[in-house]
């Protein structure tokens, strides 16, 4: 005879601590408060993704925050009576390992919901249980732990900017027919680091539009719970997962606190200009190598209006790259191993790298056309191109050698203004080759300045401002590498 599993109301058993719980399954109870739940989902490429169960976030008596699941199959039966912040008994559970990536919890194991399990809702609430508790960590943490997918803490600041709107303008962030995005961009200033960027998704991100409108004041200090830091054009940012919550002002201690030191600390508020975040400062071809030769070696963004006037041929215009971190990935005996995850059988996507030569009003170089910058100029995914090819060719993708696709080739003519990423590599190379990370906007090549006081006939060798640092052919003929008349602003 089938047992109904059922979540009542009942006397709770001896509870058992989380750190106490041992892999496996136990008829032991456990005493916790629901801190959060979220639907745990699996994203299939090319298809929809797959609904798995239900995830929790639990919290004991000692303080020690756990993760439980609730698998598909019992899913209906539960979700509708849990509840956050109630206090909840379980019997007859079962321990498992967590998953390698992504922990939001101290304990390392998943409290699972078997078929047998045995889930109470408690009556009366159990003060010595704490209603939340967060893994506040500082800007150094973040970028120590960037793109390793790993632990996912909480971060708090105070904020700068909400979708590019600065506070005082009071952005509306709800829209009457529904069709507000389903991402919210905001710079969050923290105490210890920059301004920085974080990226809020679906749920997290709709739940910030919602807190937001109704604030009857404009919200000062946010709080995000289990944000994933990455590296996005060179850049580090944290992403919202589906865990993600979001507090404002009052709502809980650590931003009544960080409020208060606001207060206290008058000009946290304006020591970094949040436009300098958003806005990368436009230099020239010959302003960017001249900033390379002065300044010490570091990275750096600047926007470059070019205009582009060949493409390299002869060389592969894409590499194979991890999917989760964009890192080139190296062939092994039988698999790909990404070099920076550690990952032993990474997941390989095609990433653009493709050299172009440029010139504005100044001077001519290389730009390195890379990931987001040639989708953002084609139109189209470097696995777009490969597979198309590999259709009308009749073939495999990874197998066929796959030529320069005519798009790039069209692109000739076009100016841009292009994000440019300066590296230690360049300070050191003799050879000024610019990565460009992300096309800004078309553009329009700006006036030529005023020529040098110097004496007629002074020239330079454009080598000694820019060349390519592949080893492909040019299309265009060789006059392009001749002597020119260098001007300087």
């Amino acid at each position: 005879m089938s047992k109904e599993i059922a979540i009542r109301t009942g006397e709770s058993s001896p509870p058992l601590l989380f750190r106490q719980v041992s892999p496996g399954p136990s008829d032991s109870t456990l005493q916790f408060r629901l801190l959060h739940f979220w639907n745990a989902r699996k994203n299939v490429k090319g298809g929809p993704e797959i609904l798995l169960g239900v995830e929790m976030l639990m919290i004991d008596g000692e303080g020690t925050v756990a993760q439980g699941f609730i698998g598909l199959n019992r899913r209906n039966q539960y979700e509708k009576e849990l509840k956050r912040g109630m206090i909840y008994t379980l019997t007859n559970y079962y321990a498992s390992n967590s998953k390698v990536m992504y922990h939001v919890a101290d304990q390392r194991l998943v409290i699972c919901i078997s078929h047998n399990s045995e889930l109470r809702k408690m009556e009366e609430d159990n003060e010595a249980i704490l209603t939340e508790r967060f893994r506040l960590h500082a800007f150094a943490d973040f970028e120590a732990n960037c793109d390793l997918r790993g632990d996912l803490h909480d971060v708090v600041g105070h904020l700068k900017l909400v979708d590019g709107h600065p506070l005082h303008q009071r952005p509306v962030l709800c829209s009457k027919d529904d069709s507000a995005s389903r991402k919210v961009t905001v710079h969050l200033q923290l105490k210890d680091g920059p301004v920085i960027n974080v990226y809020l998704w679906d749920e997290a991100a709709e739940n910030f539009r919602v807190k937001f409108d109704a604030s009857a004041e404009t919200p000062t200090v946010l709080l995000v719970t289990t944000v994933n830091p990455k590296r996005l054009g060179g850049k580090l940012c944290l992403s919202s997962m589906s865990s993600s919550r979001v507090f404002f002002d009052e709502e809980v201690d650590p931003t009544k606190e960080y409020l208060a030191w606001l207060t206290t600390n008058p000009g946290a508020t304006s020591s970094v200009n949040p436009v300098e975040v958003v806005k990368a400062e436009t230099l020239t071809i010959s302003e960017i190598a001249a900033f390379i030769k002065r300044e010490p070696a570091k990275v750096a963004y600047f926007d470059c209006i070019a205009t582009i006037d060949d493409v390299k041929h002869g060389t592969e215009w894409y590499y194979i790259a991890c999917k989760d971190c964009q890192t080139k990935l190296n062939r092994g005996p039988t698999t790909l191993l990404c070099p920076k995850c550690g990952n032993e059988n990474a997941t390989a996507v095609a990433n653009y790298r493709v050299e172009m030569s440029v010139y504005d009003n100044e001077e001519q170089c290389t730009f390195i056309i890379l990931g987001d910058a040639g989708k953002e100029l084609t139109g189209r995914k470097a696995t777009e191109l490969i597979d198309t090819y590999a259709a009308e060719n009749g073939g495999d993708g990874a197998e066929l050698e796959v030529p320069l696709p005519q798009c790039f080739i069209d692109a000739i003519g076009q100016t841009k203004k292009f994000r440019i990423k300066v590296s230690p590599y360049n300070f050191t190379s003799t050879r000024l080759s610019l990565t460009a990370t992300k096309i800004v906007s078309p553009a329009v090549l700006p006036p030529k300045n005023p020529p040098l006081n110097t004496a007629a006939g002074t020239e330079v060798e454009i080598s000694d401002v820019a060349t390519s640092s592949g080893g492909g052919t040019s299309a265009i003929d060789d006059e392009k590498n001749a002597k020119r008349t260098k001007r300087s602003g």
